[in-house]
Parts: structure tokens; C-alpha cells; sequence
């Protein structure tokens, strides 16, 4: 295990970096951080040309690999970093110089276990595009069929397993002081990172998530996602098919090409909530990078790398959500919150709803050119203040994910309005998930599930209260408090520092 002196020392590099590009000032202005912390923020900058702007997504480049993809998740966490902040991460390109193809070649032959010329009639030297993790090269297999090679970098695994052990020890520091930092669950942000990056850096993950995405999106044939060739891949190589289209950030190529716009707005706002609702699994990267139109006007996606998943519960919830938002019926999403455990049971269920009604009224109806995000998710994340809403990672990253998807959708049709084009579909999943039919179908499957149960209940109370003459049950065991001896609380002062000045940026801005 790493010693903390290391990982304050880390911290503290990573904290004048941040300082330097002046991501550390939201701390200095914010009333909520602690005086220590704001002190410790100016001491960090001491001597450094800090520019007016601060300048978050060059500050995660400038400290390495690893907190550029930790500064792409917290990209998805507006209510950590502020709308700002958040804005500025999203530049993020992730783009690097590729590693020569010498390691590349090895890569490969060493994760398929055969020559390359064996695999592939042609690989492309070059690299068609270079991240932090991976990078990817065209090439044509044996068979004569266009794919694309993603081949993880050397050393990925180690250099992130580093910083992911530094960034967890950092935000258990922080949470452990309490207030406001505690409600904001660092360490499950933290946590949340750790499961998108084990992904990443396992393709044979990724290939799965492509795999199950395509099987989901088969009633959607406007949304393409490529087919893996597993017999090319392995847990450092991942083979998939040639996506050849237009990319959706192109959009005079894809005037001139004669697409409708509009139409594939729609369709990708369509391919999201059957993904999001209907399936409860989504691809929570769709970015202009990601996305191609095909030469059929059909949308192919690719980069699965990071995928969300919510269960059929909470997609109810949210889909109520949605279509209370869309009708103007505050009360009811209200009381959903409520009954989702969002927001504390101590607190009023009508004042939550006139909270609501102040973020929602001044946007419903309007083109989504005429809205501010950054107002309106301001107005929400100062309810989640005022009515002490713990943080839900998983609804975090599906809120990101609509906001990138409306992002793009607008770039392509600027009048499009999200609500109205999601309307037809939200309802009609709720008609269809909370219809009588429905409610038939859950009550017969809920009931066969507990009859199934019945003999294993039985088989539990007989052991818990055995006939005359058997064997006791052991004792129940006490609970015991754990008390830690040794030298730590001689780091206490450094963690702090180190936590603050670290990771402050990732938690207070704003």
C-alpha cells in the first residue's frame, strides 16, 4: 500500500498545476469551502502567473493521462464542479501523440498470439486517432473486410492504477471532513470513475458493452453500432467494424451530401431515450467525435467505453420525471423525488414543488436556443443544496449524457425543442410499462418468483429454528470497534493540504 506521505506529495504537484492554470480560484471565492482550504488555495498559487480565465481542461492535460479522464468525468458532475468548470472540461479531446508502431505491432501479436500478417492483409502504420488510453488503426483482414484496431498504450494500466489509488485516498481525506463535501460523495465519484476506467482499460469490456447495445438497438435500425470481431479480440486489441460515414460535427459534408438535418436530429434523440428508458443501458459519450451518418442517413456510433445502466425502477421514475417536466405537473415529479429517497423525508413535499416550478416554468415551451443551461442547472443543483439531495452517480451521468445529446442535436437542427421530440416516446413507455397489461404481466412474474422462493425460506427457518434435539444456532457475534494504531494521524495536516489543494478543484469550484 502506498504510504501517505506519497500520495501528498503527489497531491501537491497535481495542486500547483491546477494553480497555475488558475482552476484552484473557485475555491478561493466559494463561502461554502472552509477557511483552511481557501487559505491553502491562495498559498498554492503563490508566485505562479495565474491567468484571469482559469483554464480547467488545460490543467488536466498538463498533469497526465489519467486526470484527463478523470477531468472527462467530472465533466458529467456540474453539481461538483460548477456549470463553468464543467463547460471548460468538456474540451477535453483526450488526443496524444500515438506510440510508435513498433509497440503497437507487439501489442498485437502478443494479446492474438500470432503474427500480425497472419491476422491483417493491411495495417496502417499511422494512427487514426491517439488517446490516453488507446489508440486506433485501420486495417483489412485476411477475410478482405474494412475494421478498425483499438490497441491499448504501454504502461496504461500501471500509470492509471497509480493515480486512481492517490485520487481515492484524497477524496476519502476530504469527505471525512464533513458539510458539504460529505453530501457530494467523493469517494462514490471517485468510485464511479475507477468502474468507467476498468472498462476502458479492458477491451474485451468494451466489446461486450458494443455487443449488447447492438442486440438492444435492433428495433431501432436508424442507429447502427459496428460488429465486433472477437476472433481479433483480446483484453489490450479490440477489433470492430469500419464505421464509414459522416462525422455529425461536419455540417456542411453532410448538407452537401443531401441529408435531412432535422430527420437525424430526431433519430439520435430517439436512439437516446430507447437506449436510456426503454433498455436501461446507454452509451453516455455521444459526442460529435463519436457519431457518423451513413450514407443511408442512418446514425453510427462507436467508442464504447463508457456506458450507463439504470434498473427498470428508476427508468420508471425518471420517464414520470421526464413527462412531468414536459406537462408542467411539478407535484407529481415531486412526489417522486420523495418516493425515490432523492430527497430527505424531513423536508416539505410543496416547497420542493414550488422549487421545481421556479427552474421548470422559464423553460418549458422554448427552442432549445433559447434556453440556458448554465441557469438551469444552476437553479437545480441549488435544490439539491437547499433540500440536502445526495448525490445519484448513476443519474448524474444520464443527465450529462442528455445534455451532450441536446447539444448535438441542436448543432444540427438549432429550433429543436427536446421535450416535445421526447413527448411521444415518454409517454407511450409509461402507457406501455405502467398499463393494466403491464401491471398483470409484473404481479404474475413478482408472485411465480415468490412461490419459487417458498422452499428455500423453509429450508432458512428450519436452521434458524431446528427441531427438538438439533443443533443450536452459533451465537449472534458482538460488534467490535476497530481502532487503527500506528502513525497515520501524524499525515492529518498533510492530507488535508494534499486534498485541497489536489482535488479541491474537483470539488468545490464554482
Amino acid at each position: 500500500m502506498t504510504a501517505a506521505i506519497v500520495h501528498a506529495w503527489r497531491l501537491v504537484k497535481w495542486g500547483r498545476t491546477l494553480a497555475r492554470h488558475g482552476a484552484l480560484m473557485g475555491i478561493e471565492r466559494d463561502p461554502l469551502a472552509p477557511v483552511r482550504i481557501r487559505r491553502l488555495a491562495r498559498l498554492a498559487r503563490l508566485g505562479a502567473r495565474v491567468p484571469s480565465q482559469p483554464r480547467y481542461a488545460d490543467a488536466f492535460e498538463a498533469i497526465g493521462p489519467a486526470a484527463v479522464k478523470l477531468g472527462q468525468a467530472l465533466a458529467t458532475r456540474p453539481d461538483l464542479v460548477g456549470p463553468e468548470a464543467a463547460d471548460d472540461l468538456t474540451r477535453l479531446q483526450d488526443a496524444l501523440p500515438p506510440a510508435p508502431f513498433a509497440q503497437v505491432r507487439a501489442a498485437v501479436e502478443t494479446a492474438l498470439g500470432k503474427p500480425l500478417e497472419a491476422m491483417f492483409s493491411s495495417f496502417s502504420e499511422q494512427a487514426i486517432g491517439a488517446a490516453s488510453i488507446a489508440q486506433v488503426h485501420a486495417a483489412i483482414t485476411t477475410e478482405g473486410r474494412r475494421v478498425a484496431v483499438k490497441v491499448l498504450r504501454p504502461g496504461v494500466e500501471e500509470d492509471f492504477a497509480r493515480a486512481l489509488e492517490t485520487y481515492e485516498w484524497a477524496a476519502a481525506q476530504a469527505e471525512a471532513m464533513g458539510g458539504e463535501l460529505a453530501r457530494l460523495r467523493p469517494r462514490l465519484v471517485i468510485a464511479t470513475f475507477r468502474q468507467w476506467t476498468a472498462r476502458e482499460l479492458d477491451l474485451r469490456r468494451e466489446a461486450a458493452s458494443a455487443s449488447e447495445l447492438a442486440e438492444d438497438m435492433v428495433a431501432q435500425p436508424d442507429f447502427r453500432v459496428p460488429a465486433i470481431d472477437w476472433s481479433r479480440t483480446a483484453r489490450r486489441v479490440m477489433t470492430l467494424e469500419w464505421i464509414d460515414g459522416i462525422k455529425l460535427a461536419n455540417r456542411e459534408a453532410l448538407l452537401a451530401a443531401g441529408h435531412d438535418l432535422t430527420a437525424i436530429a430526431g433519430k439520435l434523440v430517439r436512439a437516446f431515450l430507447r437506449q436510456a428508458i426503454g433498455k436501461g443501458f446507454f452509451h453516455a459519450d455521444l459526442h460529435h467525435g463519436n457519431l457518423f451518418v451513413l450514407p443511408d442517413g442512418s446514425i453510427g456510433a462507436v467508442d464504447f467505453g463508457i456506458m450507463g445502466r439504470i434498473d427498470r425502477r428508476a427508468r420508471l421514475w425518471l420517464a414520470e420525471i421526464l413527462h412531468g417536466l414536459i406537462t408542467g405537473n411539478y407535484a407529481r415529479v415531486a412526489e417522486i423525488h420523495f418516493e425515490a429517497g432523492y430527497v430527505p423525508a424531513h423536508h416539505n413535499l410543496a416547497e420542493f414543488t414550488t422549487a421545481l416550478r421556479a427552474v421548470g416554468e422559464p423553460i418549458r415551451g422554448l427552442p432549445v436556443k433559447d434556453i440556458s443551461i448554465g441557469q438551469m442547472l444552476d437553479g437545480l443543483f441549488g435544490i439539491t443544496r437547499d433540500f440536502e439531495m445526495p448525490t445519484q452517480p448513476h443519474l448524474l451521468l444520464l443527465q450529462k449524457t442528455m445534455v451532450m445529446v441536446e447539444g448535438v442535436a441542436t448543432t444540427l437542427d438549432p429550433d429543436i425543442n427536446m421535450w416535445e421530440t421526447a413527448a411521444p416516446f415518454v409517454r407511450e413507455w409509461l402507457r406501455t410499462e405502467l398499463g393494466p397489461e403491464a401491471w398483470i404481466a409484473d404481479r404474475i412474474v413478482t408472485d411465480l418468483r415468490t412461490i419459487g422462493r417458498l422452499p428455500e425460506l423453509v429450508r432458512r427457518i428450519e436452521d434458524r429454528f431446528p427441531a427438538p434435539g438439533g443443533e443450536p444456532p452459533p451465537p449472534t457475534l458482538r460488534a467490535v470497534e476497530i481502532v487503527r494504531i500506528g502513525g497515520g494521524w501524524r499525515y492529518a495536516a498533510v492530507a488535508i493540504v494534499a486534498a485541497a489543494v489536489g482535488v479541491g478543484a474537483t470539488l468545490l469550484i464554482g
